[in-house]
């Protein structure tokens, strides 16, 4: 009787052993702790106008939401774009405007690269952040387990060059907070025969003037922190935003 006692011991407490296995525990500090859902849909929007070479790129909904995007984590990944109508003067341009849909799972850092270009003869810069197939305007963002160290952009093509000044990679730990918030800033000159926007995501390391608050916190944001500009180029804080997106 004694043995069968101490046998039925023994079974509970394998067995409530074996339920503390299958529960899974909090999140660590070492390992990623994923956004709600299993990807993270970047949506490019880049817009142009009909009456001048002008184009520039929204990741997220401006603020008078014209110009809006469909960023946003899902269960399932998003294989078409979302974005605004513009404004009747400013429509989506095609080319450029894409998703890419980036697996969470696969690592712990997102690496958001921001890759500018700009045409002399146009007078125009374009911003781009998401692969677009390898090609010549394809800016490397990724999720790794490895941080990236440098921009990875397509040369640009035709009038279009990259601009090293304004391209940079911004490095986000998903295990350092609950949110990360995505903001953008874009910026204006109109003088001396330009007609001219362009958009920063990343807060470029070269050049602080066209600097973004995009980073992981576990606070909310709930508008854009943008730089001032360069006294040529001005924030035009209608069309800049931010969107935090959630682990929960």
């Amino acid at each position: 009787m004694r043995l069968q006692g101490r046998a039925r011991k023994w079974l509970a407490a394998a067995a409530a052993a074996a339920l503390l296995l299958v529960v899974p525990g909090p999140a660590t500090a070492d390992g990623p702790r994923r956004l709600a859902g299993d990807y993270l849909n970047l949506h490019q929007c880049v817009y142009s106008s009909f009456r001048v070479i002008d184009y520039f790129t929204t990741v997220v909904p401006s603020r008078d939401g014209r110009f809006t995007t469909g960023t946003a984590t899902s269960a399932a990944s998003d294989q078409t774009r979302s974005c605004g109508g513009g404004d009747g003067n400013f429509e989506p341009h095609h080319p450029w405007a894409a998703v890419q849909a980036l697996d969470l799972s696969s690592g712990r850092y997102l690496n958001l690269h921001q890759c500018v270009y700009y045409s002399d003869g146009q007078r125009d810069h374009l911003t781009t952040v998401i692969s677009l197939g390898g090609g010549e305007f394809s800016a490397g963002t990724n999720v790794s387990d490895t941080p990236d160290t440098a921009p990875d952009c397509g040369p640009g093509r035709g009038l279009y060059d990259l601009v090293p000044l304004l391209s940079d990679v911004k490095v986000l730990d998903l295990s350092a907070g609950r949110y990360v918030n995505l903001q953008q800033c874009v910026y204006y000159y109109g003088a001396g025969g330009f007609d001219d926007h362009f958009t920063t995501v990343v807060p470029t390391r070269r050049d602080g003037r066209f600097t973004t608050g995009t980073k992981v916190s576990n606070t909310a944001d709930t508008a854009p922190t943008c730089g001032r500009g360069d006294g040529n180029f001005n924030l035009i804080p209608l069309l800049s935003g931010t969107k935090a997106l959630s682990r929960t």
